[in-house]
């Protein structure tokens, strides 16, 4: 699968307007000058070290790692459960710094001079030590800020600078080993929170254990002989340069020790991912030193690791616990992972039985007769363009029951409602482009980071997108001509979110949303939050990448229809993962697993059960919003025995029917609450009553994109 073939798109790439927004935080404070004049990434899983002060804690499994002022903190995290939230801890288990350098003379011999000189920067090493907030440029030296750089990154690494201390840290995504490189020769300063037990060497100075108060044992792996000094809570090194690797170990026993022994003298630099055919990822790691790449992976990446990997050793028994589930260690510096292909269909992948089509023609008639793109009200990119996502979906269903008298009245619509969004003569809102961070914004929020549900500050945008993208496929399709007038538009919609390229020419960041190494996308957007990045619906997430994948049946794409359904099969498969909880899962503790059957918001470091909008009391919206919008990749198939009732609404996120009766049992008993509305009774009920009532099910199937 072809990942930079734009052999089916212009040359030059179609960009909204431009504009300067005024919300979107400056890059260049974190960024190395040799980055930004490409798009930068605006969901990674670094996204907190570049935003703000660049102090909040990231996981980047299996530490929670925190860069503040000139040093950097990593904690082997513990967790804690109630029935509604399980969520990590960060304590600082060790801090690496090195002492501050020497102030620089001033060029002055006046001595009132030379004293203003010393006073200020005195004034600056306490202030930037005991209130880091405080922004006093002038009293601090040029050479240093007391901030990091983000120096290079990638799919599954970031290269983090801290030039003040010349250190310089690998931070790879799975690697049991914090890796630094001291780049000059510089002492080095080790400290913790926690009270140091005992601390050994061994005769070489190349390996080094801490056994701290709180029962935690870390081991530092020094390429060259280093020599400590024990604190009570730090421990010091004459001047070194080198490589420093930190491990925790995971469990007491020399067995586990010995694994990191032995795979400590290889250390990755950086890796990627690529998508190098359907429904496969491939990840590639850049590595030096001797020996084995020893990495670990998350229970997802266990599942999907292919037979192909010849070179590739599952060590079962080296674990780390993680809120993700049980990392295992791997040996090997190529992962080939692959994920079961799913189709991608305009219309049901079983059929609709002919004996239903009257009552499905006698909803479609209603809901086309109501179509009046006059009477529209929103100018919210997320609410609008569910709507038009729901006047295409009508279309389709049209299409599959052969009622195709309603059709022009659909298309209609469709053009008076789109063609004002890329032509940017919608009133009240619209696309713009932005070259700060590189991407589309709307013109709402690119005054106003809270407008379009944070739209702005590249929160939500695959999900905004996928919709435009759905009603646009949908529009091409039928109408080839349209199609064609507005392809780069239709485009350049797409590779906001789903942007494959990697070159320094392309427009925006490399797959926005998408993570490649959790296999499922995040929401935040440039919002700096304490638990990292997040994301309520993955339903919508999936319906982004199937309309970016009709888009490409659309216009005759081939490799638009292989990388949307890649990423959307990946999709599932995380949800199924994460999201979905069933009653015998052993993922999570068992006072949240008993309590719930479905996630509200996962975050990298928590998972909460309440969401966005509402309380974790709120079953039906829980389930409700990881359902809509509901088309062929979305749903459910149910069998209920005697009766022979197979009925197709979708085959794919929702296919296990075991999981499915359990959710819906779950649910039930909320919708006693005297707030629930009549769209969260359709969605649950047309769970446990696939056939029942088929007219209410089409109301749901086409006014759900409405709820």
């Amino acid at each position: 699968m072809a990942q930079n073939n734009n052999n089916n798109r212009s040359n030059e790439p179609f960009l909204f307007p431009k504009t300067n927004s005024t919300v979107l935080p400056n890059p260049s404070n974190f960024f190395s000058p040799n980055l930004l004049s490409t798009p930068l990434p605006t969901n990674s899983f670094f996204q907190n070290f570049v935003l703000n002060n660049g102090n909040q804690p990231e996981y980047i499994h299996p530490y929670l790692i925190k860069s503040s002022n000139s040093s950097l903190s990593v904690c082997y995290p513990t967790r804690t459960s109630t029935s509604s939230v399980v969520r990590q801890v960060f304590v600082p288990d060790l801090t690496i710094s090195t002492p501050r350098k020497s102030l620089p003379m001033p060029v002055s011999t006046n001595p009132i001079t030379i004293c203003h000189h010393f006073l200020h920067n005195f004034v600056s090493q306490q202030l930037s030590q005991h209130l880091p907030q405080v922004n006093i440029p002038h009293f601090r030296p040029q050479d240093s800020n007391g901030k990091h750089v983000i120096s290079s990154y990638g799919d599954l690494s970031v290269t983090l600078d801290i030039p003040a201390s010349s250190l310089r840290f690998f931070l790879v995504r799975g690697s049991p080993f914090l890796t630094a490189n001291v780049t000059s020769h510089t002492p080095l300063c080790i400290t913790t929170v926690h009270e140091i037990l005992s601390f050994s060497s061994n005769g070489s100075l190349s390996k080094h254990t801490v056994k701290l108060g709180n029962g935690k044992t870390w081991i530092i792996y020094a390429s060259n002989p280093i020599k400590f000094r024990r604190g009570n809570k730090e421990i010091s090194s004459d001047a070194f340069s080198g490589i420093i690797r930190i491990a925790v170990l995971p469990c007491s026993g020399s067995k586990h020790e010995a694994i990191l022994d032995k795979y400590n003298s290889c250390y990755p630099v950086s890796g990627d991912a690529r998508l190098t055919e359907p429904f496969c990822v491939e990840y590639k790691w850049q590595k030096k030193g001797k020996g084995g790449l020893l990495l670990l992976a998350h229970p997802l990446h266990l599942q999907l690791l292919s037979n192909d990997c010849n070179n590739v050793t599952i060590l079962n028994d080296f674990k780390y616990r993680s809120i993700d589930g049980d990392l295992v260690g791997v040996v090997g510096d190529t992962w080939l992972l692959k994920t079961d292909p799913i189709s991608v269909t305009w219309h049901s992948i079983r059929g609709v039985k002919e004996e239903c089509y009257p009552e499905i023609v006698s909803a479609l008639s209603k809901d086309v007769k109501a179509l009046n793109s006059s009477s529209i009200k929103t100018n919210s990119s997320y609410f609008y363009g569910k709507m038009i996502a729901r006047a295409a979906r009508l279309a389709l269903i049209a299409e599959e029951v052969s009622y195709l008298d309603v059709i022009p009245a659909v298309i209609k619509f469709l053009k008076e409602t789109i063609e004002p969004w890329l032509q940017g003569t919608f009133k009240g809102n619209g696309f713009l482009y932005e070259e700060k961070w590189g991407g589309i914004v709307t013109k709402q929020g690119s005054t106003n980071a809270g407008a379009d549900f944070g739209f702005g500050h590249y929160n939500d945008h695959h999900y905004h997108l996928g919709y435009f993208v759905y009603a646009i496929a949908v529009l091409a399709k039928i109408d080839m001509v349209w199609g064609k007038k507005y392809k780069p538009q239709a485009y350049a919609l797409m590779e906001d979110f789903m942007n494959m390229d990697k070159r320094s020419n392309s427009k925006y960041a490399r797959l926005r949303c998408f993570d490649l190494y959790k296999l499922h996308s995040w929401a935040g957007g440039l919002s700096e939050f304490s638990d990292g990045r997040n994301q309520e619906s993955t339903s919508e997430a999936v319906n982004a990448y199937y309309s970016a994948a009709l888009m490409g049946i659309a216009y005759d794409d081939a490799d638009l229809v292989a990388a949307g359904s890649t990423l959307a099969a990946f999709e599932i498969r995380a949800a199924k993962m994460w999201w979905h909880i069933g009653g015998g899962d052993n993922l999570y503790e068992k006072n949240f697993t008993k309590e719930n059957r479905i996630m509200g918001v996962l975050w990298a470091n928590k998972r909460d059960t309440g969401l966005w909008f509402g309380p974790s009391s709120w079953k039906e919206c829980r389930l409700g919003i990881q359902l809509l919008p509901i088309v062929p990749i979305s749903g459910w198939c149910f069998d209920f025995g005697h009766h022979s009732i197979t009925y197709p609404i979708s085959e794919v996120l929702f296919s296990d029917v075991g999981f499915v009766k359990e959710l819906v049992e779950w649910t039930l008993p909320a919708l006693n609450r005297e707030d629930v509305g009549e769209a969260e009774l359709r969605k649950v009920y047309n769970l446990r009553y696939p056939l029942a009532m088929l007219n209410l099910y089409l109301a749901m199937l086409c006014n759900s994109l409405n709820a």
